[in-house]
């Protein structure tokens, strides 16, 4: 059986981890690592084909976008259009992710090529365990609870602003659902607390969430990868109440999200053209192996 070759997209923490990944599956080789230079590489890429464009690589299957969030549409839609198939960690819920599935699914219908979107641990395998709480009590709360931990996301977005040198965001579950975020910046020499304070918090990533940044000599002091969540799920089955579920997992972040971006990567293919959340993908679809065998371990 011919692997299947892999395009890693974008060299940060979940790039390094997503390489990791694509060599510890069995049914995957590495074709090649695109950044925005395929000069002055890290010494572990030594024996890896890193190039500027996608189109510099050899006969790539599947696409994993390892860019910040809000470069996911425009890089996804133009590799889509390559016929590659593509899967990204899109991690804004709501509106956008629908615009973005609706977006891809239509670039992908017209160029027989297929997406996972949204594929991390959260939108992405919670979301899938969401699901499954539902079916199990249709009726009733899920909550879920970050942290506490890194969000990359919300640091991304964080160190973006005009002013910042680095930044970290925190996520601390209060209860119920609600967060906290405390975002630490290292400023650039010259910039204003208040005003990097203001633009972080009516960023749509931070603005509906209780947000407090606090300025600090040194980011790279504070960071740690690990996260966590906490889904509980209260409600009927049937008409018996008091059903009563949780989900809990502690995590280093960007591992578990490479992890579950090379799973779709081998998902993705067994898709009719356009695009998807994991939800809507067979579970089994995202593991290695024959599905009768793997059946007789699972069911």
């Amino acid at each position: 059986m011919s692997k299947i070759r892999v395009a890693v997209v974008s060299y940060g923490n979940i790039g390094k981890f997503a390489v990791e990944a694509v060599d510890a599956a069995p049914d995957m080789e590495l074709a090649g690592v695109v950044r925005r230079s395929a000069e002055n590489n890290p010494p572990e890429l030594a024996n890896v084909k890193v190039v500027s464009d996608i189109s510099d690589l050899e006969n790539v299957d599947v696409a994993i976008l390892c860019s910040p969030t809000r470069k996911v549409p425009e890089t996804a839609k133009k590799i889509m259009e390559k016929g590659i198939c593509t899967v990204d960690s899109f991690d804004i819920h709501g509106e956008e992710m629908l615009k973005l599935r609706s977006l891809l699914d239509e670039t992908g219908k017209k160029n027989h090529s297929k997406a996972i979107i949204s594929a991390g641990w959260d939108p992405g395998s919670d979301s899938v365990v969401r699901t499954l709480l539902k079916a199990m009590a249709p009726r009733g709360l899920t909550y879920t609870n970050f942290g506490p931990g890194m969000s990359m996301g919300h640091s991304v977005a964080a160190k973006d602003k005009d002013g910042v040198k680095d930044a970290l965001s925190m996520t601390i579950p209060t209860g119920t659902g609600i967060h906290r975020r405390m975002v630490y910046v290292e400023l650039e020499d010259g910039a204003s607390i208040e005003k990097v304070t203001s633009e972080i918090k009516s960023d749509s990533y931070f603005s509906h969430d209780e947000t407090h940044v606090i300025a600090v000599p040194s980011v790279d002091e504070l960071k740690d990868m690990g996260h966590g969540v906490v889904l509980e799920h209260k409600g009927v089955s049937g008409k018996t109440q008091n059903q009563l579920f949780e989900f809990h997992m502690k995590i280093n972040n960007p591992a578990l999200t490479s992890q579950i971006l090379v799973s779709c990567a081998r998902a993705v293919l067994k898709q009719q053209p356009g695009a998807y959340t994991m939800p809507e993908i067979p579970p089994i679809d995202y593991l290695f192996g024959d599905k009768e065998t793997l059946l007789k371990t699972l069911v």
